[in-house]
């Protein structure tokens, strides 16, 4: 079985490091998407019956694509080193997978972000009316968030607000912004990186089967 020489060597171990790295970023997804579902604020905040479940979708593409990216990265290291072309062919299969979830999630966060933030409003707004357990929701919306009221503070459901108390409108917007921009972030940049390996395993396919065709 011949092996790869020259300009195809380097090749072979550029994609060798860079499904390590690929590894790496694997795990940095899955970190950041159990960190999204299992964040104490996060989870306080959306865990309620009736809370809208709209925004753990893209954080559940996340740690799902984490984590099979952490799997396909050790067959692609595998696959670079064997110059195997099943191995190479599968991990390419499997990159376009990934690729298409991770810009799936980072679509979905921001083409949703709207949707997501009014699910959350009116479920807190709705809480302020009821009268078995809004007010407990209310409460944790105004302690995890320090805000107070509807669109506008309201000192007599928090005796403790001052002047500079947000209301929980402006407070819960800000909030998941910042939360759906890491999705978005995380999401394309990955499927960014991912387009890289796709090049390098079939560059390193193409020219293992030219090699063998020789010989």
């Amino acid at each position: 079985m011949g092996k790869v020489q020259g300009g195809m060597k380097c090749v072979k171990y550029l994609l060798f490091i860079f499904n390590f790295i690929f590894w790496l970023s694997g795990s940095l997804v899955l970190a950041v998407g159990l960190w999204l579902r299992f964040d104490p604020d996060t989870s306080s905040l959306l865990n309620e019956d009736g809370a809208p479940d709209t925004f753990f979708i893209a954080v559940y593409i996340l740690i799902i694509a984490g984590g099979v990216m952490m799997l396909v990265g050790f067959f692609g290291c595998c696959g670079a080193m064997r110059e195997s072309q099943c191995l190479l062919g599968m991990f390419f299969a499997c990159l376009m997978v990934i690729f298409g979830a991770e810009v799936a999630a980072g679509v979905f966060g921001f083409l949703n972000k709207d949707k997501i933030i009014n699910e959350v409003e009116s479920f807190y707004l709705n809480s302020l009316q009821d009268n078995v357990n809004g007010t407990a929701i209310a409460s944790i919306y105004h302690t995890v968030l320090q805000c107070c009221g509807g669109t506008e503070a309201n000192p007599t459901l928090c005796p403790d607000a001052t002047t500079e108390t947000k209301d929980c409108v402006t407070a819960i917007e800000e909030f998941f912004n910042e939360k759906l921009f890491i999705i978005g972030y995380v999401g394309i940049g990955i499927a960014g990186v991912m387009i890289i390996g796709m090049v390098f395993s079939m560059v390193l396919c193409c020219a293992i089967r030219n090699n063998r065709e020789v010989i």
